[in-house]
């Protein structure tokens, strides 16, 4: 039986802080990675954790599911993975003389794709239907997965023998793609610190908040305003992935989309109930360089789909400020004269647009 959660809009902002504070006694010195983990998780998407082996992408989808109390299963994508080893098949039933479903790993709140690059693309696509549309058909009939469900995806991008990159579709289904990088030598022998101190392998982390909770949260992000000036701004951004000299394909539409929630789910971390430009500028490399594709030429030249976006941001204006957006009906924040946001006590008393 589910249970009804209600949060407010400004607590989304302390709860998501309490699970990077649970989550940082672990993963040292990500702060920023981490802050686009669970942003793209508030805002309902999928992660992809690009980089190198041994930098904790594995400890962080762990530690995010400790921290959220949500059911969490890991599933290591090899080269003979098979589609019903992802989403479960029918098994024949001896004492019922009939066939049952046994489900897959796919069913949990929370899954760890881990390296999704080394399993064939019959395989990688068994995830696209669940990513999606949060179901899963099997011989077909099809079962609803219950919410929330996040795929958090780990890829090494330098090893390739072996490996079967994601087509653009499969990159598609990813809110945002995030990358650790090296620890700085402070944090890394912080690391090394913390594992003496607490004398065992694994580390376990108490729940912040429970899977109800989450989807409370996740909800509360409907009521973060986004005025009209920066939902152009974010169509301007990615409309200029299309038309720069270095793309063959820019991001589609849905990289409008994900932009629009990742930056919502920033500006709630923030504790705000409103979309700045600066939270649209922080979202922009993680939620449209993985939905790039360069001229053949630019991989010649070392160019990266993160450079594209930069210069993007680079040349397109922001907007100075905004005023009330036109679909929330004459409800939300609206600026005051120097650009700061303000709650109009009387919104009934504005004049229609």
């Amino acid at each position: 039986m589910n249970e009804t959660v209600s949060v407010p809009t400004v607590e989304v902002g302390r709860l998501a802080r309490a699970v990077l504070d649970a989550v940082g006694t672990v993963v040292v010195g990500k702060r920023e990675a981490l802050e686009l983990v669970i942003s793209g998780i508030l805002a309902g998407g999928h992660v992809l954790l690009e980089d190198l082996p041994g930098l904790g992408k594995t400890l962080t989808a762990r530690s995010f599911a400790q921290a959220l109390g949500l059911d969490f299963r890991r599933l290591q994508f090899t080269p003979d993975l098979l589609p019903a080893d992802v989403t479960g098949s029918f098994l024949y039933d001896q004492r019922r003389g009939d066939f049952t479903f046994r489900a897959g790993p796919v069913f949990t709140n929370l899954l760890l794709a881990d390296e999704i690059n080394r399993t064939p693309p019959k395989t990688q696509a068994a995830l696209l239907e669940a990513m999606q549309e949060k179901q899963v058909s099997v011989e077909g009939v099809t079962y609803r997965l219950d919410a929330p469900f996040h795929v958090l995806a780990t890829a090494n991008p330098i090893e390739y023998e072996g490996t079967y990159p994601l087509p653009e579709a499969q990159l598609d289904r990813f809110l945002l793609r995030v990358s650790f990088g090296y620890p700085g030598r402070e944090e890394e022998w912080d690391v090394l610190r913390r594992r003496m101190s607490r004398r065992q392998e694994e580390a376990e982390l108490e729940p912040v908040v429970d899977a109800a909770t989450l989807r409370a949260m996740q909800a509360a992000l409907e009521n973060v305003v986004v005025e009209d000036s920066i939902g152009r701004y974010i169509v301007e951004l990615t409309a200029a992935t299309r038309e720069h000299g270095s793309v063959l394909v820019g991001a589609s539409p849905r990289g409008s989309l994900a932009l629009l929630l990742l930056s919502r789910a920033r500006a709630a971390l923030a504790g705000r109930d409103y979309v700045i430009p600066e939270d649209v500028k922080e979202s922009a490399v993680p939620a449209l360089a993985h939905r790039i594709t360069l001229r053949p030429e630019m991989w010649l030249r070392r160019v990266d789909p993160s450079f594209v976006v930069a210069e993007v941001l680079e040349q397109t204006p922001a907007p100075a400020s905004g005023a009330l957006p036109t679909y929330a009906g004459g409800f939300g924040p609206s600026p005051r004269p120097g650009g700061d946001y303000l709650t109009d006590p009387e919104p009934s008393r504005r004049p229609a647009p």
